[in-house]
């Protein structure tokens, strides 16, 4: 009979299998998802279970540095017949959400969700920041939708959505075309960038220096893939592609070139006047489109200080040129956006999944905020229900740390925008369940500094993880409530401010549920009722311990060399 030897401490983690062909092969913790088997689904004094077939087997989690191997004895009958159906009422070694789901949902705003009603149900849904593309529609139309969020935000104490805008950039796009064109594989084809061409054989590109940044056997992407031409020969006006997959090309389409950037700024004369519009309404966070490095973030950053406005920037990284300049882009800014389609066209595609997984870590090894985009929920633009594959994209990213995921065309345009969010609230909601909380990224030590604060997010965390509480803390920045969640605590963060604007941002971080509440002068009054306001809106329980962390770089009711950790009971 096969045995298996699961052992499990604090420091490490492996699976030992006696009775390999080498002896004992010890498998790294390094090279396995964390397993989350909960503890209390099995008795200490059961052996083990029988229920229609099924054999379950007791598995403790041993907490302690050196922790003794338990021997766990499989035969073939403990292998089940069937696969039981998960479910709310689903038995067995599935953990079960003990919290709010932690990973935000990022949904695009556009036809098919920007009204009042649909406002609403996409809140009620699971959205936690509303993205405005500004590649489409107008200020009107964007006004109307940021009224509306500010409206929902002023009804709702007990939820906030939080506004992106997010620029439209660089774009290199073929011109206008009669009707749609057909191209077919071998077929010749031009790119102009004399206006108004549109034929058959030739269209015009919005670009006048396309033909000097393509070179002689590129690879031309069209909509990131869905055509593609190689060059074969360039005029002073003109580049002469063969088309290599053919397909429907129609207007306005959108161009790459493998493995290249166009030369054009980051941010354009458009993406400035919507700059503006942003700073006048007040929102939360610029997207920015094509960052190729630190210096475009720089330029954004002096002009938001010049305006007093207090808005954070996400550089959204999905260009050839940003990759190498990875590291200085992130440290500018506070936060990234891993925007794949774009990457996908630009560098191979097998790369995509790489980078999505360095960009998460070095974006939590930082401190920042991280955002997965694009095709997460694409099939849903048009079906009901996702693919098996974009299910396991969502559980990737979660399972990555990513702050948020986000959805594009699937709530801008798509017929089942509300089944969409669903489908991303359940999927991470589930993959949380079985995550093993408070691994905190390598080098978090240095992010912030060293600062006193880091040090009581750590052990506010490790706390919160032992005694199974959750956090509340006060803060007027919201520095506080973003350290505590980059440690990723198992609880949930109840982040409590006087500041709406801060109420309003905090809502993008991973665990953190942001409230608006009135500080009054002293702290034990304040205390108490933030605990009241949790007790009353169902957040927590009579009797529920939860940690209550004093700390962060401007103090409240204590001292500034004065930082402390409690435990209470509601």
């Amino acid at each position: 009979m096969a045995q298996v030897v699961a052992t499990r401490s604090i420091q490490t983690c492996s699976l030992i299998c006696p009775n390999s062909s080498n002896g004992s092969t010890k498998i790294p913790i390094e090279n396995l998802k964390p397993f989350s088997f909960s503890t209390n689904q099995f008795s200490r004094n059961e052996s083990t279970k029988r229920i229609k077939g099924f054999r379950y087997i007791p598995i403790m989690a041993k907490r302690s540095v050196r922790a003794e191997p338990e021997v766990l004895p499989v035969s073939p009958e403990d292998v089940p017949k069937s696969i039981p159906q998960l479910g709310d009422t689903a038995v067995g070694i599935w953990s079960k959400p003990t919290v709010r789901r932690k990973t935000k949902i990022v949904c695009t705003i556009g036809p098919s969700t920007n009204t009042r009603e649909m406002i609403w149900k996409l809140a009620e849904a699971g959205m936690n920041v509303a993205r405005m593309n500004m590649s489409h529609g107008d200020h009107a139309s964007h006004q109307k939708v940021i009224d509306l969020v500010k409206e929902y935000n002023a009804q709702n104490k007990d939820n906030t959505i939080a506004i992106m805008l997010d620029t439209k950039g660089p774009e290199v796009r073929s011109g206008d075309l009669p009707k749609p064109i057909m191209l077919e594989t071998g077929q010749e084809f031009t790119f102009t960038i004399e206006r108004g061409v549109g034929t058959d054989t030739c269209v015009s590109v919005n670009y006048d220096d396309f033909v000097n940044d393509v070179e002689v056997g590129d690879m031309l992407l069209v909509d990131g893939g869905m055509m593609s031409l190689m060059v074969k020969s360039k005029t002073e006006d003109s580049v002469k592609c063969e088309v290599v997959d053919g397909g429907e090309l129609k207007s306005r389409r959108h161009l790459n070139v493998r493995g290249k950037s166009a030369t054009l700024p980051s941010i354009t004369e458009k993406d400035w006047e919507d700059i503006k519009f942003g700073v006048d309404n007040g929102v939360d966070f610029y997207a920015v489109s094509f960052v190729k490095d630190a210096n475009v973030i720089h330029e954004l950053k002096d002009y938001l200080r010049s305006c007093g406005a207090d808005i954070h920037v996400i550089p959204k990284i999905e260009s050839a040129d940003s990759i190498p300049n990875l590291h200085s882009i992130i440290t500018a800014s506070d936060g990234a956006m891993v925007a794949r389609g774009d990457l996908g066209a630009e560098l191979p595609v097998e790369e995509v999944p790489l980078l999505q997984e360095e960009i998460i870590r070095l974006c939590r090894s930082m401190g920042k905020a991280v955002i997965v985009a694009t095709n997460m929920l694409e099939s849903m633009i048009v079906h009901p229900t996702p693919t098996r594959a974009e299910v396991s994209d969502i559980a990737i990213a979660v399972r990555e740390g990513a702050d948020a995921v986000m959805l594009s065309g699937e709530t801008a345009h798509g017929k089942f925008p509300l089944k969409a969010v669903k489908v991303m609230h359940t999927v991470s909601l589930r993959t949380e369940a079985t995550m093993v909380g408070g691994q905190q990224p390598a080098n978090l030590g240095q992010a912030f500094k060293n600062h006193m604060s880091e040090m009581f997010a750590f052990h506010a965390t490790m706390m919160s993880n032992t005694l199974g509480t959750s956090i509340v803390v006060f803060t007027r920045t919201g520095f506080m409530a973003i350290l505590l969640s980059h440690y990723r605590p198992s609880g949930t963060i109840f982040a409590f401010t006087n500041e709406e604007r801060v109420r309003q941002r905090l809502a993008l971080y991973q665990g953190v549920c942001p409230i608006y509440m009135n500080f009054l002068e002293d702290a034990e009054e304040t205390f108490n009722k933030a605990l009241s306001v949790l007790q009353n809106q169902g957040m927590v329980k009579d009797g529920e311990e939860v940690a209550l962390v004093q700390s962060g770089r401007q103090p409240i009711w204590r001292f500034q060399s004065t930082h402390n950790i409690q435990v209470r009971k509601v």
